[in-house]
């Protein structure tokens, strides 16, 4: 399985966490889509822990977190 982390705003709507198949997706962008995710939303991507790129293949037991941009003041 990949577990998928929502973190903040992208919560809004969606669950904290999902659990995907690794056969139903092939990358992080699919992700994104099936959880109906613009990539523009997304600030930081992370793979177990490590930055990378939409476009970065996910395999099984990965942990894959969607943190969107924080504004503070």
């Amino acid at each position: 399985m990949i577990e998928v982390r929502l973190f903040a705003g992208l919560r809004q709507g969606r669950q904290k966490i999902y659990q995907m198949e690794p056969g139903s997706v092939a990358t992080v962008q699919d992700v994104m889509d099936r959880l109906s995710i613009d990539r523009k939303e997304v600030n930081i991507l992370l793979i177990n822990g490590f930055h990378q790129k939409p476009e970065t293949a996910v395999n099984d037991g990965d942990v894959v977190s969607l943190f969107p941009a924080v504004g503070g003041g």
